[in-house]
């Protein structure tokens, strides 16, 4: 209809006059017969000239038809130009209405961006790409009006937020492009995966300090592992900066702590690309992740922070963005551990202008103390043992991921498998081996038991799968050997996978591994790589071989940094060198001592934290002959290690013996259980089992294995009784590593006196202590006791809820203490038990006026009033009754 009417007006039909009209009747009038004049001359039809008048005729008759016709036309043409100007007057004047209120719109919208700091209404998530054009357009109008109005600033302002909506646009698009797929194992040559299709939750909890945790690495995963006995405050990764309950003062710089593998990375490029995705975090202008990797490569250069920005997100330049104060703004800082620049927070230089060119770590280190860009919000992340690199003072919030509980362990196997049984198979078969089970919390793990098991339930009929970490790495490290043979040599499965190349491979990779490890370093460089030997040239080949055990990752200037895909992995070829080493020229890297694994139990012991636990654990794996037969290739010769390795057994249990601290006896127990030696904690799980353990004629060795296996069940930590086992001081001072795992702690009448409220005092001091409730009641305290027990109770790290001391002869002087302890860290203690005490009318008001302040978080407080003959020592509440007791609560 419309292209009818276009063409309407386009070439409109001729108007016939009155005068033609006439004319045309009359000769149409004149060629008509005559009905009341003479009848017709009837002519020959065969004469020339009657065939020439008739065909004139007919002609002639024709032609008025068409006449008549048109004239016909020309009445409905000239209704239909009227009715089709009568339509368009209507269009447009709906047309005028639809583009005033678009017009209005839009202008209150850009009066609000003008107004604000922020961008936000210029950038539509549900906007198609013709809507965005309009927008655009009319943004453009409004600027080049606004200057002819002599608006410059105005114009200016509104310019900078039209970019600054576009660069974001191609941020999120290039942030997106860059997160959204997954590899597992290296990014060059490894099978992408959707990152929204196998990302799994990760527990994630928030407290703790940005102190450094000096517990072993390997003991934080297996508590990671068990399951929460007590309500936490758990943290989804959308809401990582969110305040929780009772938290004063908005979330600006936040540190999460994580073993290494635990998913840390991964969670903050979810974080991103939900960002990107305009998932959540929309009320973000700008999100700009970094990698301490990449800002290592920078050690020596200068920069200003806007340009630092504009280096690593090259849109931001490009929209010639240089006041980001002006935006709300994210940085992520992944992986403060691998950072090699000077963090100085006490000698540095204070900077405040985003433009002035400095170090990187100068930058860093003002950004995070709030001296640059103080709106902008930061997220940290490290494993433990850095986290003290940043003063407590600098960070709001500490967060930890714990990695997969249960559950999430089974989700990640379901995802990454589509065959039901075989993961039915592979859950079952992890659940049977609690060395694997544990290590499976760790998400990179998982992804390593995943490719040995999926190999191996391919490729073998049945068979027993790998109960070890020192099997399952073997195992993992010949999978990949053979991937390397079949797609990058060309070679058939069935050929040897341990070529000459393969296996000088494998040397150097074990080389760097090592000396890397000795110096705590987890990522390298091309200086690194030559001194072991690897041919620079051919770096990116070994990534690209063995594309799940090393991988390479590009930063600025297109310098390339090493790493291993997990510090396992690293540890395990350190483990595999070192072997190889011995085995083939004698020579022990770890000792000039002639035993192998006495020198590496001893230089195990002696690390702070714990970073050769696992290299320890793999070395001594490596010793058994079916270990060594599953290397058959890359071993020219086997070692029969059958004395020698009793001997090592026999060390370890000598060790064992001695008063080590629980982490590193745990960590020889899961030595021995690599050697196929579990006969000390079976023994004592027998005696467990049929109930005859009698802890009077337990060995030191024994009472480590008893150690051992208490902590090794998350079920006995949820309340543990030492009544069950013996109740006396003695036993609480050996089981202490159990107290300090357990969420409620039962040591009512176990005869306890001031040491032991001094052991458990260290242990409401700990960092990394579960505590949560204990039961002291009837036991000999005095006021000595409970002064040495408030020391713990005043720690900041001291989380303790409940706290029963009923009938432990608490005086006056015991209130004293306690009310001085709940002033100093107030925050945590709910229930307060002492009934059964003498505190005596003043004991009692202070405890009560403490009661009042806002500080407190004291709910209830058990007392009771019947003075000092209530109660003797050596004397049971039980004899008494529960008479006279008062119940004070918190709005007494």
């Amino acid at each position: 209809m419309n292209q009818i009417k276009e063409s309407e007006e386009e070439a409109p039909p001729p108007i016939t006059t009155r005068c033609e009209k006439h004319d045309v009747q009359r000769r149409i009038h004149q060629q008509r017969p005559d009905s009341a004049g003479p009848g017709p001359s009837f002519v020959s039809m065969k004469s020339e000239r009657s065939m020439d008048r008739l065909i004139k005729f007919k002609d002639e008759q024709k032609h008025g038809e068409l006449i008549v016709d048109q004239q016909r036309t020309e009445v409905l043409s000239g209704q239909s130009v009227q009715q089709h100007r009568a339509d368009l007057e209507s269009i447009f004047k709906l047309l005028e209405e639809n583009i005033i209120c678009f017009v209005k719109n839009e202008l209150k919208k850009i009066q609000k961006v003008l107004g604000t700091d922020h961008t936000e209404v210029l950038d539509r998530q549900k906007e198609d790409e013709e809507q965005r054009s309009s927008r655009e357009a009319f943004l453009k109008i409004t600027e080049v009006f606004l200057r002819k109005m002599k608006q410059g600033k105005l114009a200016d302002c509104l310019q900078s937020k039209i970019r600054a909506s576009a660069c974001r646009r191609e941020l999120k698009s290039n942030l997106k492009k860059k997160f959204q797929c997954l590899f597992e194992g290296v990014a060059k040559a490894g099978n992408p995966t959707l990152l929204n299709e196998i990302f799994t939750e990760l527990y994630i909890t928030e407290g703790g300090t940005g102190e450094v945790n000096e517990e072993h690495e390997v003991r934080q995963i297996e508590r990671a592992s068990w399951k929460p006995d007590r309500p936490e405050t758990t943290i989804r990764q959308e809401d990582i900066f969110k305040a929780s309950a009772g938290r004063d003062g908005p979330i600006r710089r936040v540190m999460t702590k994580g073993v290494a593998g635990i998913g840390k990375t991964v969670l903050t490029q979810k974080f991103t690309l939900d960002w990107a995705e305009d998932k959540c975090h929309q009320d973000v202008q700008f999100m700009f992740p970094f990698t301490f990797r990449e800002l290592n490569v920078l050690k020596e250069k200068k920069f200003s922070l806007v340009e630092l920005i504009h280096h690593f997100f090259t849109e931001t330049k490009e929209a010639g963005i240089c006041r980001f104060e002006d935006f709300k703004v994210d940085f992520i800082f992944d992986g403060l551990d691998e950072c090699r620049l000077p963090l100085d927070f006490h000698n540095t230089e204070i900077l405040t202008d985003v433009t002035a060119s400095t170090s990187v770590d100068v930058l860093l280190t003002n950004l995070i103390r709030g001296k640059l860009l103080p709106s902008a919000r930061l997220w940290i992340t490290t494993r433990p043992a850095a986290a003290n690199q940043i003063p407590p003072d600098c960070v709001d919030m500490v967060t930890e991921v714990r990695g997969f509980m249960d559950p999430q362990k089974e989700d990640y196997f379901r995802k990454r498998f589509r065959d039901e049984e075989q993961t039915r198979r592979i859950i079952s078969h992890i659940q049977t081996s609690r060395s694997l089970h544990i290590m499976c919390h760790i998400p990179v793990f998982c992804w390593i038991t995943a490719t040995v098991l999926e190999n191996m339930l391919k490729t073998r009929d049945g068979g027993e799968l790998p109960k070890t970490l020192t099997e399952m790495y073997i195992h993992f490290l010949v999978v990949q050997s053979k991937v390397k043979k079949v797609k990058y040599d060309g070679g058939a499965e069935t050929d040897p996978h341990w070529s000459p190349e393969n296996r000088k491979m494998i040397e150097s990779l074990g080389k760097l591994a090592f000396e890397q490890l000795q110096e705590g370093n987890l990522i390298f460089y091309e200086s690194d790589l030559t001194e072991c030997g690897i041919d620079i040239t051919a770096a990116s080949v070994y990534s690209g071989v063995f594309t799940q055990i090393f991988k390479e990752e590009r930063g600025l200037y297109q310098d390339k940094v090493f790493c291993f895909v997990h510090l396992s992995v690293q540890e395990f070829l350190a483990a595999l060198h070192v072997h190889l080493t011995f085995i083939t020229s004698g020579t022990n890297l770890l000792n000039k001592l002639n035993h192998l694994h006495l020198s590496g139990v001893d230089k195990a012991l002696l690390s702070p934290n714990g970073h050769l636990d696992l290299f320890l654990r793999f070395l001594l794996g490596l010793s058994l002959k079916t270990n060594q037969k599953l290397l058959r290739g890359l071993l020219t010769q086997t070692v029969s290690g059958s004395q020698t390795n009793q001997k090592t057994v026999e060390y370890i249990k000598k060790k064992i013996s001695e008063n080590l601290s629980a982490e590193k006896s745990i960590n020889l127990f899961h030595c021995l259980n690599e050697l196929n030696h579990r006969s000390l904690v079976e023994e004592i799980q027998e005696s467990l089992t049929s109930g005859r353990l009698s802890t009077e004629t337990l060995s030191p060795a024994q009472w480590s294995a008893l150690v051992f296996i208490l902590l090794s069940s998350g079920k006995d930590l949820e309340e543990f009784d030492l009544k069950k086992y013996s109740a006396s001081e003695e036993a609480l001072l050996k089981l202490l590593p159990v107290v300090k795992a357990s969420n409620k702690v039962l040591l009512s009448g176990c005869k306890l006196s001031g040491r032991s409220c001094e052991a458990l005092s260290s242990v409401l001091s700990s960092v990394s202590s579960s505590l949560r409730h204990v039961d002291l009641s009837n036991n000999e305290l005095q006021d000595s006791g409970v002064k040495l027990l408030c020391e713990g109770l005043k720690s900041p790290h001291c989380s303790l809820e409940t706290l029963s001391l009923s009938g432990c002869l608490v005086t006056k002087e015991g209130c004293s203490s306690l009310t001085s302890a709940l002033n100093s860290n107030p925050s945590h203690l709910r229930e307060l038990d002492l009934s059964y005490n003498h505190p005596g009318d003043s004991g009692d008001e202070l405890l009560s006026a403490g009661l009042k302040s806002p500080h407190w978080r004291l709910d209830s407080l058990r007392m009771d009033q019947a003075g000092e003959h209530r109660l003797k020592p050596g004397l049971r509440k039980c004899k008494y009754g529960f008479r006279g007791n008062n119940n004070i609560s918190a709005d007494h």
